[in-house]
């Protein structure tokens, strides 16, 4: 499914983007009508795959071994909405989203950094691996649900 970095980031960014229409949308039901659950909805999703999209730009990054400069810029535009989709455009034409998953070592002395091993194992493994990543989004997510919504209660 997601054979290389370039579809995974895709993907995420898209789905990025559309969260925001779906918190969006709630927040603008909620000024209308004072439906507050659609924010709760929208507002869900959109912190899930926000989160999602971290984990995703870190997993990349690491991988095809960007700097902080291309990072931080990726991680910062799932702030702005709509901002993942030419933020991916721009790291896609710049090229660094391109090539596979490096799944093995090697020559460069970088790859043997034990944060590189582990990552080629957890490569190695898609299925461990989403499952870890799926675990730590749900686990942090919970704790974001238990700590509140940004600006507090009602």
């Amino acid at each position: 499914m997601f054979r290389n970095p370039h579809t995974l980031f895709r993907a995420l960014a898209i789905l990025e983007a559309i969260s925001w229409t779906l918190l969006i949308a709630g927040l603008i039901i909620r000024a209308t009508t004072d439906w507050a659950l659609g924010v709760t909805i929208g507002g869900g999703i959109h912190g899930f795959i926000f989160l999602s999209y971290g984990a995703t730009v870190i997993l990349v990054a690491l991988n095809n071994r960007w700097h902080a400069g291309p990072t931080v810029l990726a991680l910062v535009s799932a702030v702005i909405p709509y901002a993942t989709i030419p933020a991916e455009l721009w790291l896609q034409r710049s090229g660094r989203l391109a090539g596979e998953w490096r799944l093995e070592a090697t020559d460069d002395p970088r790859d043997g950094t034990w944060y590189d091993r582990l990552m080629r194992w957890f490569l190695r493994r898609p299925w461990v691996l989403g499952a870890l990543i799926a675990f730590a989004v749900v686990l942090l997510f919970v704790v974001l649900l238990i700590l509140g919504p940004p600006g507090g209660r009602d």
